[in-house]
C-alpha cells in the first residue's frame, strides 16, 4: 500500500518516533511511506517528502518533527477539500495516517467523510484529547516545566520571592496540575476552575506568617483574569482558537500589590514543545505508530490508535472529538489539600 503521513498543529515530544514506527512497522507490509510537509497544508498544496529507513532509522530522539507541522484546517472550505482530495488521487494514496491534536484528527475525521481514508495518531503536550487515557508529548512537557520550577524555587528562596511559572494549557490544566504537584508548588491555578485570587492571595500571606517568603505559584496560559474584556482578546488562527500567553504577569502583579512580595514570573512557552522526548513518550508514540499501520490494513479508518491501560486500542475518531478531555473540578480540589497550609 501507499501511505501518506503528516503531522500538523503544535509540534511536540514523540512525533518523531511515532513516523519513525509507521515507516519501520510499514517496511513489515511491504508499504511505500510519503511524508506531507506542513501538516494538511502538505496535502492540500502536495508538498512532500521521502520517508526511507535511512531517514528515520535515526530520529527517536529527536524533538519536533521531521515532517514540519502547521495549523492548516482542509475542511476550511469547499475548496481546500478539493485540493486535498485530489493531490491524495495524484498521489495515488490508499490511506493516510494524521498525527495530531483535536483539530488534526478533527480533519481526519472530516475528510474521511469525504472519501479519504484516514487514520489518526493522537498527540498533544496538554493531554486533553478524550479516548485515551494519555497522549505523548505530555510526560515530555512536564517533565521540562518541572525542571523549571525546581530552578525558580531555587531563586525564589535566594531573594524571598514569589514566583510565577505560566505554563501551556488552553482549556485544560494537566500540565499545570502535573507540574505544580510534581513541582511543589504552593498554589496552581487551571482553566476548569474559576481563578479564586483572594484564596491564593491569602494563602501566600498564611505562609509569610509561619515564617516561609518565598513561594512558587503555577498557572496554566488559558486561566482568565476576572475583570478581562472582549477588547483584550488575542488573534486566531484557522481553527479559531486564540493565541493565548501573559495571564502569569497578571498573577504576579496581582500578589505584589496585594501582598508587597516582590514577586516576579516567567512564562515557559514553547520551550516545554522542544527537546528530546521522554522515554515514556518514545514509548507511547512508538506503540501508537506501529497500531495506526495494522489499523490500516485492517480498514480501520475514521478511527485512532488509544492507550488503555497498558494496551493500544483502536477507537472511533469521533469518540475523541467534540469533548475535552479536562481536569475534573474534584481532583483539583483534592490536589488543593496540598498547597492549602
Amino acid at each position: 500500500m501507499k501511505i501518506g503521513v503528516l503531522t500538523g498543529g503544535g509540534d511536540c515530544p514523540g512525533l518523531n518516533p511515532a513516523i519513525r514506527a509507521v515507516v519501520m512497522h510499514g517496511l513489515d507490509y511491504g508499504d511505500q511511506i510519503i511524508g506531507l510537509r506542513q501538516g494538511w497544508l502538505g496535502l492540500r498544496e502536495g508538498i512532500t517528502m521521502d520517508l526511507s529507513l535511512e531517514v528515520v532509522e535515526p530520529i527517536i530522539n529527536q524533538g519536533g518533527t521531521i515532517l514540519e507541522s502547521s495549523r492548516t484546517n482542509p475542511l476550511k472550505d469547499r475548496e481546500s477539500i478539493d485540493k486535498c482530495l485530489a493531490t491524495a488521487k495524484k498521489l495515488k494514496l490508499d490511506a493516510l495516517i494524521a498525527l495530531g491534536g483535536e483539530d488534526t484528527l478533527g480533519g481526519a475525521h472530516g475528510m474521511c467523510a469525504e472519501g479519504l481514508k484516514c487514520v489518526g495518531v493522537p498527540k498533544t503536550m496538554d493531554n486533553d484529547l478524550n479516548a485515551t487515557d494519555y497522549t505523548f508529548g505530555f510526560d515530555s512537557a512536564v517533565s521540562v516545566a518541572v525542571d523549571a520550577a525546581d530552578r525558580l524555587k531555587d531563586t525564589a528562596k535566594s531573594h524571598r520571592r514569589i514566583m510565577v511559572l505560566e505554563v501551556m494549557g488552553r482549556h485544560a490544566g494537566w500540565v499545570a496540575l502535573h507540574t505544580g504537584i510534581a513541582g511543589g508548588a504552593d498554589y496552581i491555578l487551571i482553566p476548569e476552575v474559576p481563578p479564586d485570587l483572594d484564596g491564593m492571595v491569602a494563602h501566600v500571606e498564611t505562609m509569610r506568617d509561619r515564617g516561609k517568603h518565598w513561594g512558587l505559584i503555577v498557572v496554566s496560559e488559558g486561566v482568565k483574569p476576572p475583570e478581562r474584556t472582549d477588547a483584550e482578546k488575542h488573534l486566531k488562527d484557522e481553527f479559531g482558537h486564540e493565541k493565548l500567553g501573559g495571564i502569569g504577569g497578571y498573577i504576579a502583579a496581582v500578589i505584589e500589590k496585594r501582598t508587597k512580595i516582590d514577586t516576579r514570573y516567567v512564562q515557559i512557552g514553547h520551550i516545554v514543545r522542544g527537546g528530546p522526548p521522554t522515554p515514556f513518550d518514545r514509548w507511547l508514540a512508538t506503540r501508537v505508530g506501529m497500531k495506526a499501520v495494522e489499523m490500516v490494513h485492517d480498514g480501520q479508518f475514521d478511527h485512532m490508535a488509544a492507550l488503555h491501560g497498558v494496551t493500544i486500542e483502536a477507537v472511533p475518531l469521533e469518540a475523541a472529538l467534540g469533548v475535552l478531555k479536562t481536569v475534573p473540578p474534584a481532583l483539583y480540589e483534592e490536589m488543593k489539600a496540598l498547597f492549602s497550609r
